[in-house]
């Protein structure tokens, strides 16, 4: 069977799933849909800031609005900011990383039309940051979640580590794309403790607490609905791993260099001293590096109940009742003191 047809697999099994397991998502209005991308919109008219929410670009955007209880959407509505998505699409186009770090995002912030909190996980994170340096105009504050920026030491986690010896980015340039399927296999060969022990270890634990076990396979599920990333992107990102290039500042897009100097805004950065995916010190050279030192670290200490640790900070019960009101907390700091 193909990457491919595995794909599809998974597809249909998760729309099986969702007979007897649907998840509950915020209602919202789509306000931006062009290739690669779509931006939704889940605020009233009169709640202020702007929020804009950036997913890793291989994954769904669901899992930050996964059921009510552990909702960052809802609990950002609740705050009274004004929510927006960006959804990362298909269309079969090879674009790479500048279309994504620069032209997409940036679409979706002359969408919203006034600067915006910039949240992103993951890969989504390190997306931001990079538009956040090179378009500081459009954005207020800067929110990291887990979000690798530093790649070249030897503690920069177990993804980085399995970059460096990846074949050269030509080679990787000639495949059509990499399903979804395929880039789960490459993150069980580069991290068995996040991918599949975790998710073991996570689902006896959470087998007598009802709630914990619903959120599990809900995050489960989610994982069934991964993206296929074009060549171009992949190789990209390679790139920057590989290379260093934001931090070493001789990463280019479209003329202009994204490097941490050009990131001028409040930051806020999570991470999980537990993770060998993003680990600490993938994220403090960034902080470090910043022409400012106007940034805040907080700690994700773990959950029960969320499959990947890696998600936990979007979906963990202990990341909605003790984390969250912190970031939530320093995003209206921030806006008063603007």
């Amino acid at each position: 069977m193909s990457f491919a047809a595995a794909d599809e697999m998974r597809r249909w099994y998760g729309g099986a799933l969702d007979l007897w397991l649907a998840r509950i998502e915020t209602p919202s209005r789509l306000v931006l849909e062009r290739s690669r991308v779509k931006l939704r919109d889940y605020g009233d008219e009169g709640t202020r800031p702007s929020l804009l929410i950036i997913p890793a670009p291989i994954k769904k955007s669901y899992i930050w609005d996964l059921t009510p209880s552990v909702s960052v959407v809802l609990a950002c509505l609740q705050a009274r900011f004004r929510v927006y998505v960006l959804e990362w699409t298909e269309d079969g186009h090879d674009n790479g990383l500048a279309v994504y770090v620069d032209e997409l995002i940036l679409e979706c912030a002359k969408a919203i039309g006034e600067p915006a909190i910039l949240a992103g996980h993951s890969l989504g994170g390190t997306f931001a940051t990079i538009f956040a340096s090179l378009h500081p105009e459009c954005v207020r504050s800067l929110i990291l979640l887990e979000a690798p920026l530093s790649f070249s030491g030897e503690d920069a986690g177990t993804i980085a580590n399995f970059i460096r010896i990846a074949p050269p980015t030509e080679a990787l340039r000639k495949v059509s794309n990499y399903p979804g399927t395929l880039l789960n296999v490459l993150g069980l060969a580069a991290s068995p403790k996040s991918f599949l022990w975790w998710r073991w270890r996570d689902l006896l634990l959470s087998a007598g607490d009802a709630a914990a076990l619903r959120i599990h396979l809900l995050v489960e599920r989610w994982t069934l609905d991964e993206y296929a990333m074009p060549s171009a992107l992949f190789a990209d990102v390679v790139d920057l791993y590989r290379e260093d290039r934001f931090m070493r500042g001789t990463l280019r897009i479209k003329g202009k260099t994204a490097a941490p100097r050009g990131v001028t805004m409040p930051v806020l950065a999570v991470v999980d001293r537990e993770s060998d995916l993003v680990p600490p010190n993938s994220v403090m050279p960034f902080l470090d590096a910043l022409p400012h030192r106007n940034w805040t670290l907080l700690r994700y200490e773990g959950d029960t109940g969320v499959a990947l640790r890696h998600v936990g900070v979007l979906a963990g019960r202990n990341a909605h009742s003790i984390l969250w009101p912190e970031i939530l907390a320093w995003i209206r700091i921030n806006d008063l003191t603007r």
